[in-house]
């Protein structure tokens, strides 16, 4: 059985079967099936203890009468049994569904849930829209608008087509791209490649603020523009803001025949980040837009949902991530357009491209990905920024290239998000030392490996302490 907890990359552990309260396992079952499947393990206490059940046939019966009687539909699942050290245990695996969603239904109550991360927790009401559209089969951006095809331009669509295919967009196209439904009516998609798209959170905020933060005291922002229309425009618009905003560095080569240069932000990172937040965001979060916010040592992209499978990207592999696509009428065009990656994520593009500028500055400075249930973050370090503090060390100008501050640039970069969840975490437990770390993973939205590495990081440092044992115990803030 102890194998399962590591195999698993999703998974609940229960010490028994509560038969009086079954929604508190059922809800993990309504969410793996809802998402990505999972499985449930029986026998295990919280802390990955394996404590046995004590008739673990018996449990396994309960637990198959009781998914068929108060589920609906019923998922497919797989019930087995284990024995260990003399110990039984019952693992039941869930699939992810296709008939979603999945509801319980208990004391008249019909609810649905979903998986965030380590956490099965019920469905909102747009989360339901999510999982209705799932089980037709149907996507937002393939369903037919309200808006006539006669009545827009895409003359921007056309000639973008053209120079990257060589080829002519014909009107036949529409209906063959997924653009247009019967009767003449753009599809979501459509809509969103028009020229003025119709779709009116079809925006980005474009900002470049004063500092590391966005309340930094006078001029908190040097630059800021507002973008709508087709998604096409909008990239062009957001590429181009980025391109008035970052400078770029450069050297002469030694042997005087030429120079070398250092963007702050690759351009092919840039570009990624930005059709990421386009093409893969939620466009069902009505009142919300892309957002690209530019700080002296960082580029951030963000955009409304978070990850398609309910996991968070932070507790993956990200370049083993497989590329699930939320928009996939959408997603095709802009694979044409060679504007996405056909085999897979495009983090490994954003990857590489500071893999090869770290290569050129001698140092290893890494782009962060954060997500939450609502939400998705590119965070793009500046190649060449170096902290006040350090310049004074080195030597060296701001945002110089070289000497010492090269070395400097990586703790900085490879901490901008752990130093920010680390003030989250050390003012929770100013407020309450008593706090858990399920409450410090929904706080700072890191999975609870993230959130462990953390706390061993600034126990290390002295920053805080436990008072007390494991069970019992709390944590104090060293003044």
């Amino acid at each position: 059985m102890s194998k399962y907890i590591g195999e698993a990359t999703a998974y609940d552990k229960k010490l028994m079967l509560e038969r009086k309260e079954p929604l508190s396992w059922l809800k993990s079952i309504s969410a793996f099936a809802n998402t990505s499947g999972g499985v449930l393990l029986y026998g295990v206490d919280n802390d990955g203890n394996l404590v046995g059940l004590e008739n673990a046939e018996r449990d396994a019966e309960d637990i198959s009468e009781m998914v068929k009687c108060l589920m609906d539909p019923v998922p497919e699942f797989n019930l087995s049994l284990h024995e260990e050290d003399g110990r039984k245990f019952v693992m039941v695996s869930v699939k992810a569904g296709t008939e979603t969603p999945y509801y319980v239904f208990i004391k008249g109550h019909r609810d649905a849930y979903i998986r965030i991360g380590n956490e099965s927790v019920k469905a909102n009401s747009i989360d339901l829209k999510r999982l209705v559209l799932k089980g037709e089969k149907r996507s937002w951006d393939s369903l037919p608008s309200s808006h006539k095809r006669a009545n827009f331009a895409f003359e921007t669509l056309r000639a973008e087509y053209f120079a990257r295919t060589k080829l002519e967009f014909v009107e036949s196209d529409f209906d063959s791209f997924g653009l247009v439904e019967g009767g003449g009516l753009l599809t979501n998609a459509g809509a969103l490649l028009a020229d003025k798209s119709p779709i009116r959170h079809s925006r980005v905020f474009c900002t470049r603020w004063n500092g590391l933060t966005k309340s930094n005291g006078v001029m908190e922002a040097l630059d800021d523009d507002e973008f709508s229309g087709g998604l096409l425009n909008l990239l062009d618009a957001a590429k181009g803001f980025v391109k008035v905003n970052a400078k770029t560095k450069w050297r002469k080569m030694e042997d005087g025949s030429g120079r070398v240069e250092y963007p702050e932000y690759p351009s092919a990172a840039v570009e990624e980040a930005i059709v990421n937040g386009l093409i893969h965001r939620d466009y069902l979060e009505i009142g919300s837009e892309v957002h690209i916010d530019m700080f002296d040592d960082r580029l951030e992209v963000y955009s409304p949902g978070g990850m398609v499978s309910g996991e968070l990207i932070q507790s993956l592999d990200t370049r083993a991530v497989a590329s699930k696509r939320r928009n996939p009428v959408i997603a095709d065009l802009f694979q044409r357009l060679s504007l996405m990656e056909r085999r897979g994520s495009g983090f490994g593009k954003i990857l590489d491209a500071y893999q090869f500028e770290s290569e050129k500055r001698g140092r290893s400075i890494v782009p962060q990905f954060r997500s939450s249930s609502s939400e998705f973050h590119v965070i793009l370090p500046n190649l060449n920024y170096e902290a006040p503090e350090l310049q004074s060390l080195n030597g060296s100008n701001a945002n110089g290239v070289g000497g010492n501050a090269e070395v400097s640039n990586n703790a900085i970069s490879t901490t901008l998000t752990e130093g920010r969840n680390a003030k989250i975490i050390i003012r929770a437990i100013k407020v309450n030392g008593h706090v858990t770390i399920v409450e410090l993973c929904r706080k700072t939205r890191l999975s609870t490996s993230g959130v462990y590495k953390i706390i061993a990081a600034l126990k290390k440092a002295s920053m805080i302490r436990r008072i007390g044992p494991t069970k019992g115990g709390y944590w104090e803030v060293v003044e």
